[in-house]
């Protein structure tokens, strides 16, 4: 971590980090933080991947059975993302997920 320690929160920027993947968390972080960017990239980055797994959900119910064996996969995959989103975070990574790390890093630099 290259920034300050200052954060709105009170927590180190890390714990901050790891927290924002707990998904009401890290919302509540995006309206909350202002001065870490760390912070408020992983909470972006939190925010645009559980969009894209609900998507993904939503796609996967409009197909029988095999929507259903597909679901449950993604689920399990989602929870080990975001449980090695939250080690990258807790260890002061600015870990990037393909896409959807892009997006988030442009976000926090739009908003100020």
């Amino acid at each position: 971590m290259e920034e300050s320690e200052k954060t709105s929160v009170g927590l180190t920027p890390n714990v901050g980090g790891a927290l924002s993947y707990l998904f009401i968390i890290g919302i509540i972080f995006l309206f909350i933080e202002k001065e870490n960017r760390f912070i408020r990239f992983h909470a972006f980055q939190s925010l645009f991947l559980a969009i894209a797994i609900f998507m993904i959900h939503i796609v996967l119910g409009f197909l029988p059975i095999i929507g259903l064996i597909f679901s449950f996969l993604l689920s399990v995959l989602a929870f080990a993302i975001m449980l090695l989103m939250m080690y990258q975070a807790y260890n002061g990574n600015y870990y990037k997920l393909p896409v959807i790390g892009d997006i988030a890093e442009k976000q926090v630099d739009q908003i100020k």
